[in-house]
C-alpha cells in the first residue's frame, strides 16, 4: 500500500495549529514551511490563513 500523505485531509483545526499558524506568518515564515511544520498541506494553510485574515509570505 502506498505510503499515507503527510496531510491530514480536511481535519478540522485545533486551537494550538491556529496558534502556531499565526505565530509561524507574523514571523514571516513562508507558505511551504508553515504547511510542513503544521503537516497540513499548502492549500489547508492558505484557506486557514485567509479566513483568519492573516498574510502568508509568498514562497522564497
Amino acid at each position: 500500500m502506498a505510503a499515507e500523505k503527510f496531510e491530514r485531509h480536511r481535519q478540522p483545526w485545533r486551537t494550538d495549529e491556529i496558534q502556531k499558524l499565526h505565530t509561524l506568518a507574523k514571523k514571516g515564515m513562508a507558505l511551504k514551511a508553515i504547511a510542513k511544520a503544521l503537516t497540513r498541506s499548502e492549500e489547508s494553510v492558505k484557506d486557514r490563513a485567509k479566513l483568519d485574515g492573516l498574510s502568508i509570505a509568498k514562497l522564497h
